[in-house]
């Protein structure tokens, strides 16, 4: 394997969000790395400055103001393709990383998420193509384009993306239709498209920045009994480790394929199941985890709707029931709950691991540690995490 000698002058967007915001540090740490424009939400550069500073005070990197530079701009903007072509400042970007999206499982925000994750992108890729000097275009996209019709299988990377494929939420479909834009606007010879699966805190022994699919754990945490398949193989990697393998590809000189998996794989999935077993050693007061049927989750609305029948399956758990009206006490909260949730428990069933063979193959990262085996790391944080907050923003 080998890596370019050269300096970089990159675009970053979603440089303050939870994989951005890893990638601008590791980034602005690299001897390769000349500047990184960051498109960054704010009312002047020294609004974007601040958002900035705060991304590397979060665990005391160094800032360096001669190598980050903001550059104001919203993914929102029709006119934003064009105002980014009249900065002179830009015109010698040769590598654009496209890491910022609406990731809300929410459907109030599917119109949202549409105009960020598509017209956004679009905005990004009509700049791009000015671009006299472009190496690389690197698509921060999701290996869960694959959508939910594969299931309980190894999803390799020209398996998607399918426009026949079926999404229980319009951020995979929306990013499924971004890869689809890149390719008919970046020559192929210039796109690096890169799959995180689920990305969920970090293997690093300090603050995440962000506590999404985290909420999703600690929520499982609190309920106890999970209508969902316990056995079911999860694909999980910590931010750290998407970071380091996105930068690595990013250097190789001569990559193999145009599309990576950055994924646990067959060799470091989880399971519901094995998350489940080091929880409970944290939180050895709370009621054993019991993993019931899916279909017991309508039940479960019965139940906080205060319908639920008398022969219904769900009375042979009355202890967990017993425990979610004293923790709840308003036991209409759990609808609350399941609203943000239900999305993450249909994810969970469906079995999917996410073939890294290529990422293995072509660098040198090695193997992620299992979110199982990382997740003491994260446990500490689950107290600072708001439930029901996360369950309307899920």
């Amino acid at each position: 394997m080998k890596t370019l000698k050269k300096y970089m002058n990159i675009l970053l967007t979603g440089a303050t969000g939870f994989l951005g915001g890893e990638l601008l540090v590791s980034l602005s740490q690299h001897s390769n790395v000349d500047k990184i424009y960051c498109l960054v939400r704010a009312k002047n550069k020294e609004d974007g400055l601040c958002r900035l500073q705060k991304v590397f005070n979060l665990h005391n990197d160094k800032f360096d103001t001669t190598k980050v530079i903001p550059v104001i701009g919203d993914l929102l903007d029709q006119n934003l393709s064009q105002s980014l072509i009249n900065d002179p400042e830009l015109k010698d970007i040769d590598t654009v990383i496209h890491s910022a999206a609406n990731t809300s499982f929410s459907r109030i925000y599917d119109d949202l998420i549409e105009r960020i994750n598509i017209n956004g992108l679009k905005e990004i890729l009509i700049f791009s193509q000015q671009l006299k000097k472009l190496k690389t275009f690197v698509y921060v996209g999701t290996a869960t384009i694959c959508g939910k019709g594969m299931t309980n299988t190894v999803v390799k990377e020209e398996d998607s993306p399918n426009l026949e494929s079926k999404h229980f939420v319009k951020y995979t479909y929306t990013k499924m239709l971004g890869e689809i834009a890149v390719r008919e606007f970046i020559p192929e010879e210039k796109v690096l498209i890169v799959r995180p699966s689920i990305i969920m805190g970090d293997s690093r022994p300090w603050v995440p920045r962000s506590y999404v699919i985290m909420w999703a754990v600690e929520t499982i945490n609190l309920l106890r009994l999970i209508p969902v398949n316990a056995i079911a193989p999860l694909d999980m990697i910590p931010v750290d480790y998407a970071s380091k393998a996105i930068i690595e590809l990013l250097f190789i000189q001569q990559r193999k394929h145009s599309v990576y998996h950055v994924s646990s794989g067959v060799h470091s999935a989880t399971s519901a199941l094995k998350m489940a077993d080091v929880i409970k050693e944290y939180y050895p007061d709370k009621p054993d985890f019991k993993f019931v049927k899916k279909g017991l989750i309508n039940q479960m609305k019965n139940w906080s709707r205060g319908r639920l029948q008398e022969d219904s399956e769900l009375h042979n758990y009355s202890k967990y029931l017993d425990y979610w009206s004293d923790m709840l006490g308003d036991k209409s909260r759990l609808r609350i709950i399941f609203a943000g949730l239900e999305p993450y428990l249909e994810f969970m069933e469906l079995g999917q691991i996410f073939d890294n063979s290529r990422l293995i193959h072509e660098t040198n990262i090695g193997y992620p540690q299992s979110a199982h085996d990382y997740l003491n790391t994260c446990l500490p944080y689950f107290e600072k995490i708001d439930i029901f907050e996360g369950a309307l923003d899920p």
